[in-house]
């Protein structure tokens, strides 16, 4: 489990399958309202305080995107504080607004177009076709359809996740607000250009 700030009340957590499986909690069970997903909760609140220094209390509101086979990311937003009477310790409370996506489509993000090169040489051999590339807020973002052609999924993910990070910016906001760098066969078309 990674965590990162996003802002002063927003952090995002990444889930591997490993993290939830490690845990016996499976991608349905997000969507329930049982004790191993509160204990789950608690403990990325836990890792945040211990890394980041955040705390909650109050409202929260959280994202929960479900990507297909590389786990999840969620997004946890400290709501501010309401005015409370002094009989109420609200220090110890916490109230979740929890939304849930899912995406069929892989998007990973690159910090910059050589992390992008270095995982396309390495998929070269795994991926027979697809896949584009847009530029958005100075990174790059791989998209994959969901019919994604190979035959080892779960080493694509692999590969991916070292050079890059899972993203939960959707195709529509790279269409609309990005910048399209390659729109069909990134694949092949990063290797052709940059591999060695």
């Amino acid at each position: 489990m990674r965590v990162e700030r996003l802002g002063r009340d927003k952090v995002r957590f990444y889930l591997s399958m490993d993290d939830l499986l490690d845990r016996g909690i499976n991608k349905e069970d997000m969507w329930r309202d049982i004790p191993k997903v509160h204990e789950l909760f608690n403990d990325m609140m836990e890792q945040a305080y211990q890394e980041l220094g955040f705390e909650i209390s109050g409202p929260v509101a959280v994202e929960v995107f479900a990507l297909p086979t590389q786990g999840m990311v969620v997004v946890v937003t400290r709501g501010r504080t309401p005015e409370t009477d002094d009989d109420l310790d609200v220090d110890d409370m916490y109230e979740l607004e929890v939304t849930l996506e899912e995406s069929e489509q892989i998007i990973f993000r690159f910090s910059d177009f050589e992390d992008l090169v270095q995982a396309a040489i390495r998929l070269k051999s795994l991926i027979r076709g697809g896949g584009k590339v847009y530029a958005y807020q100075n990174q790059y973002f791989l998209v994959f359809d969901e019919e994604i052609q190979t035959d080892d999924l779960q080493a694509v993910i692999a590969i991916l996740t070292e050079f890059g990070e899972p993203s939960t910016v959707t195709e529509h906001m790279l269409a609309e607000y990005g910048k399209p760098v390659m729109m069909e066969h990134a694949i092949e078309q990063l290797n052709r250009y940059f591999g060695k």
